[in-house]
């Protein structure tokens, strides 16, 4: 169950499925790069302004699931309008902004979007622009990303499967609004 916070901006509403703290792992695969499996860290937050605050970390990880190095980082703020448009304002720890834009489907929680504009710093690597997936599937976040170089075309490079992490906040609340525990105890299950 979506849980949404009564201090949201009211036009957020339809991205609530975002909000909280998501970890699990992935794949990345590009062309000239090492393959590998990765761990990631994704935060939508929020405070009560027009925009949802975003940030992510992901990191290598070994053949035991152990973390290796980090492998990108990036931050932003996503927005709707009453058309279930979406944008966001990225930036990357390679050098890279970007602006995204695409919409929420219609009656399911899932966005596309595609970069408009990318600038890079000098430092960065190649990069015109890329296109993104992000589903909320049985209580996961899953998303899958694309990437395209001025060598290589638009192709999937990272994806991943996210499992929302409860705070003890959070357990606290959900313990506070269970019914009363019948006194057989059986009952409660039918």
């Amino acid at each position: 169950m979506i849980q949404i916070p009564s201090d949201l901006n009211p036009g957020l509403v339809p991205l609530a499925f975002l909000l909280g703290t998501w970890e699990g792992a992935g794949v990345f695969d590009f062309p000239g790069e090492e393959k590998c499996n990765f761990g990631q860290e994704v935060v939508f937050g929020h405070d009560g302004r027009d925009f949802l605050e975003y940030a992510s970390h992901t990191w290598v990880l070994d053949a035991e699931g152990n973390k290796v190095r980090p492998l990108e980082s990036e931050s932003g703020y996503w927005r709707i309008d009453e058309d279930r448009k979406v944008e966001i304002v990225m930036v990357r720890d390679q050098g890279v902004v970007e602006v995204w834009y695409g919409e929420l489907a219609d009656q399911k929680p899932q966005i596309d979007v595609v970069t408009d504009a990318v600038a890079r710093t000098a430092a960065s690597g190649p990069y015109s622009g890329g296109k993104r997936l992000y589903g909320y599937v049985k209580s996961d976040l899953m998303w899958v990303g694309e990437k395209a170089t001025p060598e290589v075309e638009l192709r999937p490079y990272m994806s991943a499967q996210l499992k929302k992490v409860v705070s003890p906040e959070e357990v606290a609340e959900m313990a506070r609004n269970l019914p009363d525990m019948p006194d057989d105890g059986i009952a409660f299950f039918r």
